[in-house]
């Protein structure tokens, strides 16, 4: 009786020290508050820049688009290293925090530029003969952007993968679910890019700038502190260590062997699931037969075979999981190098538009006109409604004919973005051809402040187009990172999106600077002052042309793709309970010879899709 009373006891005991389960839907609303303001205040800042750098700062266009455009590739670098902090050693959650206060800083930065007088030049209502901003109210306007670039690297690189944290993303949890995680955050950043351009833009436009970046200042605070207020529920992943570092170990053991054979059994690899057990939560990478010089990493050598119990020498010895994480990500690297060109060419649209946008009809009643930054809201609108259809209607029926949980593979969807994208480029071009011939029809081509009676609408379905786009091919482009990246390199998976806009704005300026250099100074195609008298059709087929050439070279990385082999864990395991029976699968360390046992090889094999839905495409 007292060995009973003992045993309930000590049940009740466990059963009331059990930690709270963290993590679910209870988490998301704190996460998307956070990043609903967060977005607005981003949006708020960047969309109508471009106005205020040739308008308030009096920057020559293509000197202004170059500056935004550089700063945006900047922003989009930093990635790289706010990704390495967080999976290295200071997690997702804290890196998110600090990179959100510099953030903070940046706005304020700006905010304060635009309410001194001092840190402006004069105003010069004809852009004619205007005095450019001095080097100081330059360098007051490059810190707050460089202050805003910094606190990006550490948001968007773990923003996505600390969402993802606090669901099962195993590929039978994600098939069973009715809604997709990156769907819904991308129409969540939609509604709030889509309030930041009609609210703020509005304000910048008619109320001032001071007020115009003050509001996205006080929306970047609201974000912080709504995301510090879900603290105590959100699910925690330990950082797991550099992944760059195993990558470097693994590469550095592969150089030192590779003057050894492979041997004819692959199970005579190194396997060692103790030492891997923390980056492999949901199931080990499986051997795969391509760069299999990189598998010498794994060879045992019979020095290495001698003392069994110690540990192994990183740089001398790699697990075949640590090996085929390497692998991954050089598979990963052509498909995602193909959104480089892509971003090139359309790194500069933006800015052109407002310009074009400027100079038309905006009226919608004889006293309201639509600021010219607020056209974008046609994109984002068409985004947000997309990503609704697409996962309603459009899955359901792919789904019939591909029997696909997904409806259609990643790399499909971005193959479809990929040509929608390009026929948006095509109409941009036409409808500039529309927008000069009726200024020239009222004589009007060299009046750079005059607007031109053509409704500023003939601009919608190029956003329609480019909102479309977005929905296929950036949706698709972040889900493939995600998907195919090893279990550990998640926020390096989000960053390699970010450095693919990164070298792209870099490559648009370059490309920017040739055309504008080399098309001549009578007629150049991108004047500084008068876009009227620019050949901004010219520019666009050209990017056109560039994304077809893009578009084709995609086509062949991916029908080339492999997609990753996974050993998924039993189906079975309890998710409480998940970490401890696995840490009871794994023996103590040893290295295996022939004879080992490969129970849990046997009984697993190479994922037929991946945790996402995506397959061998049949493009």
């Amino acid at each position: 009786m007292e060995i009973e009373s003992h045993n309930a006891a000590k049940g009740a005991t466990a059963h009331h020290h059990r930690p709270r389960r963290r993590g679910g839907l209870r988490t998301l609303p704190f996460i998307l508050a956070n990043e609903i303001c967060d977005r607005f205040a981003t949006a708020g800042f960047h969309a109508n820049l471009i106005s205020y750098l040739t308008q308030e700062m009096n920057m020559p266009l293509v000197s202004a688009s170059n500056t935004l455009t550089n700063f945006s590739g900047t922003s989009s670098f930093t990635p790289l290293i706010g990704a390495f902090i967080a999976d290295s050693f200071a997690g997702r959650f804290w890196t998110i925090i600090i990179a959100s206060l510099i953030y903070q800083l940046g706005l304020i930065s700006a905010t304060v530029s635009a309410v001194l007088p001092s840190l402006r030049p004069p105003p010069c209502p004809t852009q004619v003969n205007c005095k450019e901003a001095s080097l100081s109210q330059l360098w007051v306007l490059y810190a707050s952007l460089l202050l805003t670039s910094i606190g990006s690297g550490g948001i968007r690189p773990c923003v996505v993968p600390f969402s993802a944290d606090q669901f099962d993303m195993s590929r039978k949890a994600v098939a069973s679910r009715k809604w997709n995680l990156f769907n819904w955050y991308f129409f969540a950043m939609g509604l709030a890019s889509l309030s930041a351009l009609t609210v703020v833009v509005y304000i910048q436009d008619n109320m001032g700038w001071a007020w115009g970046l003050g509001i996205p200042t006080i929306a970047m605070l609201i974000s912080v502190i709504a995301f510090v207020l879900g603290s105590p529920l959100y699910k925690m992943e330990k950082p797991s260590g550099s992944p760059l570092l195993r990558l470097l170990q693994v590469i550095v053991a592969a150089v030192h062997k590779s003057k050894l054979v492979l041997p004819q059994d692959p199970n005579l690899l190194y396997q060692n699931k103790q030492l891997d057990v923390h980056i492999s939560l949901h199931g080990r990478l499986l051997r795969s037969d391509q760069y299999k010089w990189l598998d010498k990493a794994a060879i045992v050598t019979e020095e290495e075979a001698r003392d069994a119990n110690a540990p192994p020498n990183l740089w001398r010895l790699a697990t075949v999981h640590r090996v085929e994480e390497l692998k991954c990500i050089i598979r990963m690297l052509p498909i995602w190098s193909a959104g480089i060109l892509l971003v090139a060419s359309s790194s500069h649209l933006h800015s052109f538009v407002i310009l074009q946008a400027r100079s038309m009809d905006r009226h919608l009643s004889h006293s309201f006109q639509i600021p010219p930054a607020t056209m974008s809201i046609f994109s984002v609108l068409t985004m947000m409604f997309g990503v609704v259809l697409y996962e309603r209607l459009f899955v359901p029926l792919a789904r019939r004919f591909t029997k696909n949980p997904s409806g259609i593979t990643c790399l499909q969807r971005m193959g479809v973005g990929f040509v929608i994208g390009i026929i948006g480029t095509v109409v941009s071009a036409l409808v500039e051809m529309k927008r000069k011939s009726v200024a020239a029809k009222y004589h009007l081509l060299d009046d750079p402040k005059a607007t031109i009676p053509i409704s500023v609408f003939w601009l919608v379905p190029q956003y329609f187009l480019h909102g479309v786009a977005e929905v296929f091919m950036s949706v698709g482009h972040l889900e493939f990172l995600y998907d195919q990246s090893p279990e550990s390199m998640k926020s390096s998976a989000s960053a390699l999106y970010c450095i693919t806009t990164a070298i792209g704005s870099y490559m648009g300026t370059m490309m920017v600077s040739l055309v504008h250099d080399y098309s001549g100074k009578g007629g150049n195609w991108l004047p500084d002052r008068n876009i009227n008298r620019g050949k901004l059709d010219y520019y666009y087929f050209l990017v056109s042309g560039v994304q077809v050439i893009n578009l084709i070279y995609y086509l062949i990385c991916a029908w080339l793709y492999t997609y990753k082999p996974l050993e998924e864990l039993s189906e079975t395991m309890n998710e409480e309970d998940g970490l401890e029976r696995a840490d009871d699968k794994f023996p103590s360390h040893k290295l295996n010879d022939g004879n080992r046992e490969v129970e849990d090889t046997k009984s697993s094999k190479p994922s037929p899709k991946s945790p996402m839905g995506c397959v061998k495409p049949a493009l």
